[in-house]
């Protein structure tokens, strides 16, 4: 898009079918790194990625090309269909349906790049839910808790 200028930056956060801890070691390296080549390959710029065993956080810039909702499909539908090709797990893997996304400034982007490469030290002492539930009320997002990731 000619004479089109944005500075949009994104992180999304979504998890596992039934919260499950599926995403492992051996793995999830390879699996950011497949993610990454979906977001670039869409000409987004992936800033951070990281997660833990039953959820990730991708922090990105993203050009106005593409709606986000048609990127996290394409992003989870793809990378699903991967770790199932693969054979990364037993039974199928799937995320769960929806996602969280936030906007930030880009004064703001270091400390989302810290916290997203911290994440093992943060779940400690903070269950995902809390954290997600923390994301929401921080960004002022209603929400109905019967829709918040939990486990079945």
């Amino acid at each position: 898009m000619a004479n089109t200028y944005t500075e949009i930056h994104i992180q999304t956060v979504f998890a596992v079918q039934n919260r499950e801890s599926l995403i492992r070691n051996a793995f999830k390296d390879e699996l950011y790194k497949y993610i990454t080549g979906i977001i670039q390959n869409n000409e987004h710029k992936v800033l951070q990625i990281n997660g833990m065993p039953d959820h990730i956080h991708i922090l990105f810039g993203m050009r106005p090309s593409q709606s986000l909702s048609d990127l996290m499909k394409q992003v989870k539908q793809d990378s699903s269909k991967w770790i199932n090709n693969k054979g990364f797990v037993n039974g199928k893997f799937s995320w769960q349906a929806g996602y969280g996304a936030f906007s930030y400034a880009k004064t703001q982007l270091p400390g989302v790049i810290r916290y997203i490469q911290n994440q093992e030290e943060h779940h400690k002492t903070l269950t995902f839910q809390e954290e997600y539930i923390n994301l929401l009320e921080a960004f002022n997002v209603k929400f109905e808790e019967r829709y918040i990731f939990k486990r079945i």
